[in-house]
């Protein structure tokens, strides 16, 4: 062609290792590849979320992209058995002078196959109808034996008691032990933007059911209830395995600034046998402040033996007979539904623009995502 750009990517030697490398050829984006003794070049930016492909790995003839693990083959472009119908941009190569030259004009096309989208992409709107509690259990046990949990039965006093407060009140409980739920994968450690919404587990692996949890939180419910025990100072491990996967909620905001849960009330019930719940109470306040809901005044209830009481067997017997806790569980799911109602009859809080770090940096990292999105387009 009369108009080709030949660009130098340097000694071809040295391009040789490692196997897999991403160059910039111009604003162009180079998985550049060295197997089978031959240099292979396509798109350095993934079809799934736009990740580097170049800083994967090798598979074989398949370049594995280092977000989701989607993967091309590293000569053709083409996606794998199954994804055909994916396809990456290739580019010519040429050596000369013991050099490695790459045309930044592709000589193929990017192609994407067609995907059902998954159900929790679909718009934000909540269905009508009356107020919706929500609640889920995060203590962790064995269910061949199961054992009473405090938290739990705050929990069930809670919701029994939430159809009283209104006509039609529907309540729902998730037990976090009940499901199979993939840990984090920590994308958000990878890059802030393969951190996805719905979860990119959540999209790969249709045994993951942390969707339900997502469905009831983000779509659902008006009311979230979320009950833990104290461990070791610390809300449950399943509370954190939990909010560690809603973390995708939250990084919408950040990146976006599109926030997924509006108009809903979170309320907390937490015991256990050790004195911390200022702290444990502080960490859920935080986390489900970030994403976007509201709390009724007085927003948990807390109960300890405290830090030198070491009987647990007295602390079970003490929770199932007293009166007022189980009355303070009552009045806690009662401030929140109030509170909802409010937000609900007026038509919920207005669009309140954020501030600080984050905010900050959102415009430009929209920016920059948009940018990095049109120039995969464009090839």
């Amino acid at each position: 062609m009369a108009d080709e750009q030949w660009i130098d990517l340097g000694p071809a030697e040295l391009l040789k290792s490692p196997p897999l490398r991403q160059v910039t050829a111009g604003r162009t984006r180079i998985a550049l590849s060295w197997t089978g003794g031959k240099f292979h070049a396509v798109s350095g930016v993934c079809n799934h979320a736009g990740g580097p492909l170049g800083e994967g790995r090798l598979e074989g003839d398949f370049i594995v992209c280092p977000w989701h693990q989607w993967k091309f083959r590293c000569d053709s472009g083409v996606g794998e058995p199954g994804y055909e119908g994916d396809k990456l941009p290739c580019y010519a190569l040429r050596e000369e002078g013991g050099h490695l030259f790459v045309n930044p004009e592709p000589v193929s096309r990017r192609q994407r196959q067609p995907h059902e989208p998954h159900p929790l992409t679909r718009p934000l709107v909540r269905e009508p109808g009356p107020i919706r509690v929500l609640g889920i259990a995060t203590t962790n046990m064995d269910l061949a034996n199961p054992r009473y949990s405090t938290s739990d039965a705050l929990l069930e006093t809670a919701l029994a008691h939430a159809p009283s407060l209104g006509p039609g009140i529907s309540t729902k409980l998730i037990r976090l032990r009940d499901l199979a739920v993939r840990p984090c994968e920590g994308y958000y450690s990878k890059s802030a933007h393969a951190c996805t919404w719905p979860c990119s587990i959540t999209q790969m692996d249709p045994t993951d059911q942390m969707a339900e949890v997502y469905e009831a939180t983000v779509f659902w419910a008006d009311v979230i209830l979320v009950s833990t025990p104290i461990r070791w100072g610390g809300a449950s491990a399943l509370y954190y395995k939990m909010v560690e996967r809603m973390n995708c909620i939250q990084n919408q905001i950040t990146l976006r600034n599109r926030v997924l849960m509006t108009n809903k009330v979170a309320a907390f019930i937490i015991t256990g046998g050790q004195d911390n719940v200022q702290a444990v109470a502080g960490q859920m306040l935080g986390f489900f402040a970030e994403l976007g809901v509201q709390f009724p005044p007085f927003p948990y209830i807390a109960h300890s033996r405290g830090w030198s009481a070491e009987d647990m067997e007295r602390n079970i017997a003490f929770v199932q007979q007293s009166t007022e806790l189980h009355e303070a569980a009552r009045e806690l799911v009662g401030r929140a539904v109030e509170t909802v109602g409010h937000l609900l009859a007026t038509g919920g809080r207005p669009r309140m623009e954020r501030a600080g770090r984050k905010a900050s940096g959102a415009e430009q990292n929209m920016t920059m995502e948009m940018a990095e999105m049109e120039e995969a387009e464009a090839e």
